[in-house]
């Protein structure tokens, strides 16, 4: 026996039960992710549209660009982690220390407001550049192995359920920040008496987000504890063996379509959110309590959706979850309001189906990850994580996309901004779209997720006895 497995042995009998620091440090590591992830999800687009004057298409193809990166750093990250040996501290919570510098210098360098007046092919390469560094290396090289760490902190899936929770509400708390405090700071009136981004505020609100991530990201590494043992893989890599692995794995196919649709939901709606609010509305005050009205609901649902989950199983509530948000933005859309306090209720209740599957989704890709070990013997925690994050990340780059292309069908510029068909078109897209991808989500999960309140239990008893 090595010296490291003594050690590893050692802190094993003496390492504390799974409990409440363990919930707070995993919480905190989502709290550090969203930081920079939906700061870029609410407000890159802004920014970069209508501070830095780039056309939305030119910026839609940009993330779609960076996701074909990701097809290849995502995969690489997973197998590095993979093939990383565990340490004292264990395999995955070393890489957080490693990367949060990183990832927090390349967040702040995109919303780089003091070259607002270069050219703009410059603008557009500076934009290319800082947007693939922070996404496709930095972020991929931190994320991953975060996302990866549920599986390993515990093997309990009531346990991993609880993390699954509180990696949501670490989420929302980002979220809040940047969606109730960003707006109050970043926006000024104009001349006009319309609600405008400014792009030196912007600057600063991003570095106070990346110095919170970092802070956020060592307050996770300190606080968990890896218990389950995952051993470092050595077999020779062969990408055409994991490519048919993965393809034959429908849980794994199942979460990645499923992810997609949901993130196509929640992140167009969050962008939509940066122009529904100003632009239509024209009311920035609504916009940052509806920050708040997502914590809200966030934490409300998080008191019932693990006893829900175990009651009804996490696909059936999923299911139930996005027919729910679909049918509240359709009801939107027909009612066509100009109050931006009724569309604020409208928010709220639609919002319910989003929480509940943001509780619940991490804890089915670590359902996803005890299948395949079931079914195939291995187990690859870093690789399976990865391609979920490359497909969350597919979804990041369809909402910008789908937003960016939408909001240039109906005409939106810096000068048509406030014209009364575009702020039309704006609504219509902030109710369609999100319930467009919650009926997609729906669909995904009924027709091809197949793991079920059975199945998952199935695995646990299978795995707890092999252990």
């Amino acid at each position: 026996m090595s010296m490291l497995d003594v050690n590893m042995a050692k802190r094993a009998e003496t390492e504390k039960p799974f409990g409440i620091l363990d919930k707070l440090g995993y919480m905190f590591g989502d709290f550090g992710n969203d930081f920079t992830f939906i700061l870029s999800s609410m407000m890159l687009m802004k920014f970069y549209s209508d501070v830095m004057g780039v056309s939305v298409g030119i910026i839609g193809i940009m993330m779609m660009v960076a996701r074909i990166v990701d097809a290849f750093t995502d995969v690489a990250m997973g197998q590095l982690v993979d093939r990383s040996k565990p340490t004292g501290k264990g395999k995955f919570a070393p890489w957080l220390r490693r990367m949060c510098g990183p990832v927090a210098i390349a967040s702040f360098l995109m919303y780089a407001s003091w070259f607002q007046n270069m050219n703009m092919g410059f603008k557009i390469f500076w934009m290319f550049f800082t947007y693939i560094l922070w996404g496709s290396i930095c972020y991929t090289g931190v994320n991953i192995p975060y996302g990866s760490m549920a599986s390993a902190i515990s093997g309990e899936p009531t346990d991993r359920a609880q993390l699954s929770n509180w990696r949501t509400i670490g989420s929302v708390l980002a979220g809040t920040f940047i969606g109730v405090v960003l707006p109050l700071i970043v926006y000024y009136t104009d001349d006009a008496g319309n609600m405008v981004l400014s792009g030196s505020r912007m600057s600063i609100a991003a570095l106070i987000c990346s110095i919170g991530a970092v802070a956020c990201y060592m307050i996770c590494y300190h606080l968990t504890v890896e218990r389950v043992k995952v051993e470092q893989k050595t077999e020779k890599f062969n990408l055409k063996e994991l490519i048919s692995g993965l393809i034959k794995n429908r849980a794994m196919v199942g979460i990645v379509v499923s992810s997609f649709c949901m993130l196509l939901s929640q992140l167009t709606l969050a962008t939509m959110t940066t122009y529904v609010f100003p632009n239509y509305f024209k009311n920035t005050a609504a916009q940052s309590a509806s920050g708040v009205v997502g914590m809200v609901i966030t934490f409300i649902c998080a008191a019932f959706s693990v006893k829900l989950s175990q009651r009804f199983g996490r696909k059936e509530l999923a299911i139930f979850s996005s027919i729910w948000g679909a049918g509240v933005f359709l009801v939107a859309f027909f009612l066509k309001t100009t109050n931006a306090w009724v569309f604020l209720v409208i928010y709220a209740l639609a919002y319910v189906g989003l929480a509940v599957f943001s509780l619940i989704t991490w804890a089915m890709i670590t359902d996803v990850i005890d299948d395949t070990e079931v079914q195939t013997g291995e187990r690859s925690d870093g690789t399976i994580y990865s391609v979920y994050s490359f497909s969350r990340k597919l979804g990041q780059a369809a909402s910008s996309g789908v937003a960016g292309m939408l909001l240039t069908v109906i005409g939106y510029s810096q000068a048509t901004a406030f014209e009364p068909e575009v702020v039309k078109g704006i609504y219509n897209i902030t109710c369609l779209a999100p319930a467009i991808g919650f009926i997609l989500l729906a669909l995904s999960l009924k027709y091809i997720y197949p793991l079920n309140k059975e199945r998952v239990e199935n695995n646990a008893r299978i795995l707890a006895e092999k252990r």
